[in-house]
């Protein structure tokens, strides 16, 4: 089977493309054959050895798939071959074939297509951990969403509409923003051409939004958080302008405000129980169409360089697939 390799850490342009042995299921192990792949930002750190996990060297990055069930391992009753199924990993999905626990496979549901597939459990999973546990989201409240025409941007709009919130989305462009506006947002500001701040302030009647979803940090961090409200929350989903925001810790004390980190792959490890039921309201609010995984691009195994490129260099609308 073909598989995109790190061989060396370095950027994208370091990847090669090599054939390699199909990988064997152990026990509570199964094969899948990868059918659809999505590129999410880890994935553009991880070969640079920027990411908390650290795969020994070669490894194949991509931690998002879906596909079909080849072979099951011993102890195996979850699944059986030829089932399709969508899995997350911390590594290894840019290939024909990976080798996934079990635990880690939740069916495809029923209509959505291998590219929304791979586009759903990660993007989805981490935005719905964000909102309803770690936010508290509820019904009436706005939420500010930074990055809003990325793949868990455009995730916490669908999600945000879903629990009753005024959702307003900033991106960097006009094209961007009228992708969040065809997902539901109901305001957007353009952080580029617009003063982030002063739009917050007019669009909220000068009481600052309640939530602010984050997974962009860098220069925005700061005035979308001094323009928070009152027990506002600010939930810190990722870093995808590259710099980490230093916030001076006066701010949250003034506003009563929190500071809230989000990290939904331990979440899921952790806590099982919680991960299942978010894993069922996912799919129940999929069947009823208030979730669509927007896929704005697909590439081939060979062009996997090019295809995390265009999610590191910001310039991709919702996810970009890889398809073996």
């Amino acid at each position: 089977m073909k598989a995109v390799l790190c061989k060396q850490f370095g950027p994208p342009e370091s990847l090669v493309i090599e054939d390699l042995p199909s990988p064997t299921p152990g026990a509570g192990e199964v094969v899948v054959s990868v059918k659809a792949a999505s590129v999410n930002f880890p994935d553009v750190l991880i070969i640079q050895n920027k990411y908390q996990a650290k795969p020994p060297l070669p490894f194949s990055p991509g931690s998002e798939l879906a596909g079909v069930v080849k072979e099951i391992g011993a102890g195996v009753t979850s699944v059986k071959r030829g089932d399709k199924v969508i899995a997350f990993t911390s590594f290894g999905a840019f290939a024909e074939e990976v080798k996934i626990e079990a635990a880690h496979l939740l069916p495809l549901p029923e209509g959505m297509d291998f590219e929304s597939g791979a586009s759903f459990i990660l993007t989805y999973g981490t935005t719905d951990h964000a909102l309803r546990d770690r936010g508290a989201v509820r019904a009436g409240e706005s939420l500010l969403v930074l990055g809003a025409a990325g793949g868990v941007g455009i995730a916490a709009i669908e999600i945000g509409k879903a629990l009753g919130t005024r959702v307003i989305a900033c991106a960097s462009s006009g094209e961007k923003l009228e992708v969040c506006r065809e997902h539901g947002a109901d305001e957007t500001i353009n952080y580029v051409a617009q003063d982030l701040r002063e739009r917050i302030k007019e669009l909220t009647a000068g009481k600052g939004v309640d939530v602010i979803y984050d997974a962009v940090g860098g220069p925005y961090t700061e005035p979308a958080f001094r323009s928070i409200a009152w027990r506002g929350r600010l939930l810190v989903i990722g870093f995808a302008a590259g710099d980490i925001p230093k916030l001076p810790l006066n701010l949250p004390l003034l506003k009563g405000a929190s500071i809230v980190g989000v990290f939904w792959g331990d979440f899921a490890r952790r806590e099982p129980k919680a991960f299942a039921e978010s894993a069922r309201q996912l799919t129940q609010w999929y069947r009823e169409g208030k979730l669509r995984p927007h896929v704005s691009a697909t590439f081939p195994l060979e062009k996997a360089a090019e295809a995390m490129n265009l999610l590191a260099s910001r310039q991709a609308k919702g996810k970009v697939v890889i398809i073996p």
